[in-house]
Parts: C-alpha cells; structure tokens; sequence
C-alpha cells in the first residue's frame, strides 16, 4: 500500500469519499425536515389569505433558517474535505479552496 492509498478516505455512495457532515447526517435531517415544515407552514398561510406582513416574515425566517444551514454544511466541508486536500497538497488542495470559495461566493449573492 503507498502512502496515498493508505490517506486516502472511504469512498461515499456518490464516489467522493466519506463527507464532512456524515457525522451529524441525522441532526441536519431533522434541522432540514424544520425547514420544510415552515415551507409548508408558508403554503398554508398564503391558501388561508394570511396578511402580507407575516408571510414576509415567515419569509424571512425560512432563509434564515437555510442561511444557518448553509453556514453549518460549508463549516463542515472546509474542516474536513477541504483541509485533507491541503494536507495532501497539490492541484487537488487548490481545486478544494477554488470549489470553496465558488460555494462562499454563491452564498454571499443571495
């Protein structure tokens, strides 16, 4: 076995290896199944004829709610995916902080 192989991470059921957030997979399931239900909770406000102002509110609530997510999963993925490519170097190191930093930008545009 070279020393790559023996770094090298279990492979996920997508080819990528064992992610970041595999470890509190079912805390964000259930932080994700929150989110959804105040989706629906929207849906229902608008089919009931609710008043502007607290949908909006509501509103800003959920894309909160996703913000905080997406802040938690990027945490994540910089701690675990993106510093195993720094360890190991190399293009694969630059395209890890290139692919996090295209993820930052992304989310800094909503």
């Amino acid at each position: 076995m070279t020393a790559t192989e023996d770094r090298a991470e279990p492979t996920g059921p997508t080819g990528h290896g064992v992610h970041g957030y595999s470890k509190q997979k079912d805390e964000h399931l259930k932080r994700l199944r929150r989110i959804e239900g105040q989706i629906r909770g929207l849906q229902r406000m608008v089919d009931e004829d609710v008043y502007c102002i607290d949908i909006l509110t509501q509103v800003s609530a959920g894309t909160k709610a996703l913000q905080a997510f997406a802040l938690s999963l990027l945490e994540e993925h910089l701690k675990h995916c993106v510093a195993a490519a720094v360890e190991q170097g190399g293009p694969e190191a630059d395209a890890k902080v290139a692919e996090a930093t295209a993820a930052i930008a992304r989310m800094l545009r909503t």
